[in-house]
């Protein structure tokens, strides 16, 4: 007879669950994660009002610009009395009218404005490449204090220097030309552009130019053969942003050219306002329309180098 006391009894392995010990490592669970329904349904509703709040931010942004172009194919009579963007009626004498409605064709101030802009560009390239190379390769006394005196000259605004600037250039007989614009460029004025490159020369590696200097050469082939051609998304984002600014510059060419044909685009513009009132805003709108596609088409085929420039010269 058995005791029941020790007897034991026998359970099949089948019946009981797996534990966690039984379940070899790597292989605890491999069901797909379902998502809720409810939760695929809000993440595409937040998506869609997100980029719907995008464009319709995009649209605001964009409606002085859109309202402006619509107002150059319509009459004067028409431009406030619609504000919509589709103009009833168009007139494209706008841009006729006012091509030839000053003292010169528009062509003239725009070659003007081209002048001073390809030489304010060239001069940046020229002399913000050389004080930044001096910056960040070359060891001389007082770098360091020159180089913040430098920086402290980013928050000197233009009205504080533009009346000894005036002064000199007076003296000089610079006013009326444009040299009052374009030479300043080539005393490397601009200090925003000489602390960008100098961000973007410290990134080069030092080795480059050892390597160069045991091959025999001097600073200046290293700064033309080296430097320059590694540092073409800095050289293009200076030229792009000098040409921006220089293009919409309005204050100091206004103060140095005083005669009509010496006017740039930003002071011709001006000229079409009248004090009186008496203003021919539809000739306006057509010759800004007009002077806004070089800036459109520099940043268009720019803008790759101009990102490029700026997200390898930030702080690293």
């Amino acid at each position: 007879m058995t005791d029941a006391s020790t007897s034991t009894k026998t359970v099949p392995t089948a019946a009981l669950p797996p534990s966690d010990s039984d379940v070899p490592p790597g292989t605890e669970d491999r069901r797909p994660t379902v998502r809720p329904r409810g939760r695929q349904v809000r993440a595409k509703v937040g998506s869609v009002l997100k980029h719907a709040g995008l464009i319709a931010f995009g649209f605001v942004m964009l409606y002085p610009l859109l309202w402006m172009v619509a107002s150059s194919f319509k009459p004067n009579a028409l431009i406030f009395r619609e504000p919509g963007l589709i103009p009833t009626d168009i007139d494209l004498s706008n841009y006729t009218d006012g091509w030839n409605a000053l003292l010169h064709p528009f062509s003239h101030y725009l070659i003007n404005s081209a002048i001073v802009v390809l030489g304010s560009v060239l001069g940046n390239l020229l002399s913000c490449s050389l004080a930044a190379y001096a910056f960040a390769r070359l060891e001389f006394r007082g770098k360091k204090l020159w180089f913040a005196v430098m920086l402290m000259s980013i928050m000197l605004p233009i009205h504080v220097v533009i009346v000894p600037q005036y002064v000199l250039f007076s003296q000089l007989e610079w006013i009326n030309t444009f040299l009052p614009l374009i030479v300043p460029k080539l005393l490397a004025t601009d200090a925003f552009f000489i602390f960008l490159m100098v961000q973007f020369f410290r990134g080069i590696p030092r080795e480059l130019d050892e390597a160069a200097t045991l091959d025999g050469a001097n600073h200046l082939r290293i700064y033309l053969q080296l430097m320059l051609p590694l540092s073409m998304p800095a050289l293009a984002t200076t030229a792009i942003f000098t040409f921006i600014w220089t293009w919409n510059d309005f204050f100091s060419q206004l103060i140095f050219l005083t005669r009509p044909e010496m006017y740039t685009v930003p002071i011709a513009l001006r000229t079409f306002v009248d004090s009186t009132g008496n203003s021919s805003w539809g000739s306006l709108f057509a010759m800004s329309i007009v002077s806004l596609i070089p800036v459109f088409i520099a940043f268009l085929f720019g803008q790759k180098y101009l990102v490029k420039g700026i997200a390898t010269t930030g702080i690293k």
